[in-house]
C-alpha cells in the first residue's frame, strides 16, 4: 500500500496552499483532484482581494503561502479599495489573467518535489482508533497518510441549477463528488446545506463601452507579495454599468422560474453575494444596481458580469443581460447558475482546523461554510501547518483574533459556527486597526520564520525594513519644528512647537508635509534620515554633508520618497496610529487572562453550578478548549463565563 505523509483532497486556492506550505516543511504530499487541468481554477469571479480580503492575501503571503505572489504575476487590472480613507481600512484589490494565475498555481505545485499530483476522485476515508488511516479511490486505490486535508469546495454532492433544470455537479463541466459526505457522516461529523451562485460571462466583442463608465486601475499598484520587486502593470481597463427598471421588472416577473423561489432550494444563499434576483426582490426601493464588467483572461474575449449572479432560465439570463445600457447586443457565452453542496458545521473542528472526532483530518475552504478564494486559501494554509505540526509531534500553531484576519475568520467559524457563507468583513475584526495591510508582515512573519516557511534571506530583508521603519519614526519624534517653520512650508497655522512625529498624528497632516519642513533652513538637515553608523555621532543630526554624501545607508528624505513608498506608508501608518494600537492592546492584555485560560477536554458543564441553561447547552455542544472562545459563543452570557471563570480559577487554584 503506498503511503504519504499527508494527502489533500481538492485542487482549489484551499488546497493549493496545504500542500504548499507541508510541502515546503519536507513532509511528502499527495494532492489528489478530479481534474489537474482545473488546479488553482477561478469558477467565479477572477479577481483576488478587497476590503478585508486584501489583508488576508497578503498575511498569507506572510505565512509563506503562495496566494499574494499569485496574483501579483497574473493581475492585469490593480485597485486599492478605499484608499481615500486610513490605511487600517485599505483593500487591496486585483483583477487575474485567471488562465494565468491557474497556470503558475499548477506550476508552483509540479515544481516542488515534495508534491505529487494524482487526478482522481476520493470516495472513502477509512478510520481507526478514531483517527485518519487511508482513503479509497474511484479505481479502488487504497492510500494510506499520516494526516488528511478535505479542500473538496463546492464539489461534495454538489447540485447545479439553471431555471428549474437540476443536475449533478460540482461545478459547470466537473462532476460532483458523490458518497464521501455519507462517509464522513458515519464518523459522528454532521453536514449541512448552502448555495451559491455565479453571473454570466458575455462576448466582450458584443458590448457597446460607450455607454459604459470606464473604471482605470491605479497609476502605480501597490503589491500584495512583500516580496514582489517588479513594477505592476496595469493591462486591461474595467467598466461598469446598472440594472433599470426594465432589467427588474423581468427578475420580478420571472423570480418563481427560479430553485430559490420555487421552494426548491434547501442550502442558504450568501447574504453579503446575493443573487440578481435576491437584490432586486430584497432591495427593490432601489433604481438600479452597479455591475462591474470584468475580463476573464487577456487570452479570450469573455466577460465576466460581477453584481448579476443569476439561476433564472437561459432565455430569461438573455433578456436580463441585454436590459442593460450597453449590452443591448450582447451575446451570452455561458449562462449564469446556482449551485448547492454539502458543508460540515465548522463547531466541529479545533482552532487548528483539525476534527474533533477524528484525529489528523482536517477541513479547508468552502466546505467549512465560508466563500471566496481568500477565506478558502487562508484555512489551507493553516490546516497544512497543523497537519505538518501533528505528523511532527510538534505544538499546534493558532493565530488569535489580535494576530490576523486568518484568526478572527477561524476563531469565528469554529466558536460560533455558520449556517450561510461566511464571508470576511473589516467590522468582524475587533483589533482591526492592529491588523493593518502595511504590517502583516511584522505580525506574521517571525511566525513563518520558525517553522521555515520564509526564508533566512526573506526574513533578514524584511527585518532590516523593520529596524528602519524604527530608526525613521524615532528620528522623527527627536526633531522638534517650530510654528514658524511648520506654517511657512506647509500654510498651517499652529501655534507651539511640536516633534515631527507629533505633527505627523495630526490626519490632515502627511508625510510629505513632514518632509517639506524637515528641509526648511532652520534646521540644515537637508532631509537627512539617520543612518545608523555610530561615526555619524549626536544621534546622526549633526552629520556632515561629505560624510552623507559618502554614506550609502543615509538616504535624505527626498530619496526615501522616491525609492521606497512602502517604508513611508510604514512610518505614517505607525505613528498615526500609536494612539489607537496602545489602547487596543491594553484591551487585548486585559483580556489574555481568559484567553489562555484551557478548559479541560470532555469537562463537565454539569459540576458548575450557577450557569444558565442555554450557555451550560452551548458550551456542551461547542466544547471549546479555552474561556476566551467560550465568551465569544453566540447565547453564552458575561454573567456566565464569569462563573465559569471563578470554577475554573478555583478548580487550578489560581
Amino acid at each position: 500500500m503506498t503511503t504519504f505523509d499527508l494527502i489533500v483532497i481538492g485542487g482549489g486556492h484551499a488546497a493549493i496552499e496545504a500542500a504548499n506550505i507541508a510541502a515546503k516543511r519536507n513532509v511528502s504530499v499527495l494532492m489528489v483532484t478530479s481534474h489537474i487541468d482545473f488546479i488553482g481554477m477561478m469558477p467565479c469571479n477572477p479577481a483576488i482581494g478587497g476590503v478585508a480580503k486584501g489583508n488576508i492575501v497578503r498575511e498569507i503571503g506572510a505565512l509563506g503561502g503562495l496566494m499574494a505572489s499569485l496574483i501579483d504575476r497574473s493581475g492585469i487590472h490593480f485597485r486599492v479599495l478605499n484608499s481615500s480613507k486610513g490605511s487600517a481600512v485599505w483593500g487591496l484589490r486585483a483583477q487575474a489573467d485567471k488562465d494565468h494565475y491557474k497556470t503558475l498555481a499548477r506550476q508552483s505545485i509540479e515544481n516542488n518535489p515534495n508534491i505529487m499530483i494524482l487526478q482522481a476522485m476520493v470516495t472513502k476515508l477509512s478510520v481507526s482508533g478514531e483517527r485518519i488511516r487511508t482513503v479509497t479511490l474511484d479505481n479502488g486505490e487504497i492510500i494510506a497518510a499520516k494526516a488528511v486535508i478535505l479542500a473538496a469546495g463546492t464539489f461534495l454532492n454538489g447540485t447545479i441549477h439553471i431555471g428549474l433544470n437540476t443536475f449533478a455537479g460540482g461545478r459547470a463541466g466537473e462532476p460532483a463528488s458523490l458518497g464521501l459526505t455519507e462517509c464522513i457522516g458515519k464518523f459522528g461529523i454532521s453536514s449541512g446545506r448552502l448555495t451559491t451562485g455565479t453571473p454570466p460571462r458575455i462576448d466582450a466583442q458584443s458590448v457597446d463601452y460607450s455607454k459604459l463608465t470606464p473604471q482605470h486601475g491605479d497609476d502605480d499598484p501597490w503589491p500584495f507579495s512583500f516580496f514582489t520587486k517588479e513594477k505592476l502593470v496595469n493591462k486591461m481597463t474595467c467598466f461598469t454599468a446598472k440594472t433599470n427598471t426594465l432589467t427588474h421588472k423581468l427578475v420580478v416577473d420571472n423570480k418563481d422560474k427560479t430553485f430559490l423561489y420555487s421552494g426548491k432550494a434547501t442550502g442558504a444563499y450568501p447574504r453579503y453575494c446575493p443573487s440578481i434576483e435576491d437584490k432586486i426582490v430584497r432591495f427593490g426601493e432601489r433604481g438600479g444596481h452597479t455591475l462591474f464588467l470584468e475580463r476573464e483572461t487577456l487570452s479570450h474575449k469573455e466577460i465576466y458580469i460581477n453584481g448579476f449572479s443569476t439561476s433564472l432560465p437561459y432565455d430569461v439570463q438573455e433578456s436580463l443581460v441585454k436590459s442593460i445600457e450597453g449590452l443591448e447586443a450582447a451575446k451570452i457565452t455561458r449562462p449564469g447558475y446556482g449551485i448547492e453542496y454539502d458543508y460540515f458545521q465548522p463547531l466541529q473542528l479545533k482552532s487548528t482546523l483539525e476534527s474533533k472526532i477524528v484525529r489528523n483530518l482536517f477541513f479547508a475552504g468552502q466546505i467549512n461554510g465560508t466563500s471566496g478564494y481568500e477565506e478558502a486559501a487562508c484555512q489551507g494554509l493553516i490546516a497544512g501547518i497543523n497537519a505538518v505540526q501533528n505528523i511532527l509531534g510538534d505544538e499546534p500553531v493558532v493565530l488569535g483574533r489580535d494576530s490576523s484576519y486568518i484568526g478572527v475568520l477561524i476563531d469565528d467559524l469554529v466558536t460560533k459556527g455558520t449556517d450561510e457563507p461566511y464571508r470576511m468583513f473589516t467590522s468582524r475584526a475587533e483589533y482591526r486597526l492592529l491588523l493593518r495591510q502595511d504590517n502583516c508582515d511584522e505580525r506574521l512573519m517571525p511566525i513563518a520564520h520558525s517553522l521555515g516557511t520564509v526564508s533566512d534571506d526573506q526574513y533578514n530583508e524584511r527585518r532590516r525594513f523593520w529596524d528602519r521603519k524604527k530608526e525613521v519614526i524615532d528620528w522623527l519624534y527627536s526633531v522638534k519644528i517650530t510654528p514658524n517653520a511648520f506654517n511657512e512650508a506647509t500654510g498651517a497655522s499652529i501655534t507651539k512647537s511640536e516633534s515631527a512625529g507629533d505633527l505627523l498624528k495630526r490626519p490632515e497632516v502627511k508625510f510629505h508635509h513632514v518632509m517639506a519642513v524637515c528641509n526648511h533652513p532652520q534646521y540644515n538637515l537637508a532631509g537627512a534620515i539617520p543612518c545608523g553608523r555610530p561615526s555619524c555621532g549626536s544621534n546622526h543630526l549633526n552629520c556632515k554633508d561629505d560624510h552623507r554624501q559618502n554614506c550609502d545607508d543615509h538616504p535624505r528624505f527626498e530619496d526615501v520618497q522616491e525609492i521606497n513608498r512602502h517604508l513611508i506608508l510604514g512610518v505614517e501608518s505607525d505613528i498615526k496610529y500609536e494612539g489607537f494600537v496602545r489602547k487596543q492592546q491594553n484591551e487585548i492584555e486585559k483580556l489574555r487572562r481568559f484567553e489562555n485560560t484551557y478548559i479541560p477536554a470532555n469537562f463537565d458543564y454539569n459540576e458548575v453550578e450557577g450557569l444558565g441553561l442555554e450557555s451550560r447547552e452551548k458550551l456542551k455542544k461547542i466544547d471549546p478548549d479555552t474561556l476566551g472562545k467560550a465568551s465569544r459563543i453566540g447565547g453564552v452570557t458575561p454573567a456566565d463565563i464569569s462563573v465559569l471563570a471563578m470554577y475554573l480559577l478555583k478548580r487550578n487554584n489560581l
